[in-house]
């Protein structure tokens, strides 16, 4: 066996789409440490008796279009002619991002503005120096 393709921790979900072109995908959590939100879908239809929810499922690449998915549950095959993992980075990205300062101008121009809009003369004047 080969190393596994995606290693899935806790609870995955089982999404079956019978009319389009991707027919199983497993959606949970995957990666090192804190994890990120991953899914992998299956170009093909997944087994009989997949259950609709799993938790801690191994996926490895069987054979060219076989996959095994394995969990503490039971262990199913799927053939598919490819498969498309996704994992979602975002929170990391944007933790290695230091947020870029509010320029002081504009935070007094909102600050003047979320003022204006409490009271009702306030609003009459900022609609008409929208028009």
């Amino acid at each position: 066996m080969s190393d596994p393709l995606v290693t899935f921790r806790g609870p995955v979900a089982v999404v079956r789409d019978g009319a389009g072109a991707l027919g199983l995908t497993l959606a949970g959590v995957a990666g090192e440490g804190v994890g990120e939100p991953t899914a992998l879908a299956f170009s093909g239809a997944g087994p009989a008796g997949l259950p609709e929810a799993l938790a801690d499922v191994c996926v490895v690449a069987a054979a060219a279009t076989r996959y095994s998915l394995a969990s503490p549950a039971g262990q199913w095959q799927v053939e598919a002619s490819a498969t498309h993992l996704h994992h979602d980075v975002s929170a990391e990205f944007y933790r290695a991002l230091p947020p870029r300062p509010v320029p002081f101008a504009k935070r007094c121009l909102w600050a003047v503005v979320l003022t204006l809009a409490k009271f009702r003369p306030g609003l009459a004047l900022l609609a008409a120096l929208r028009r």
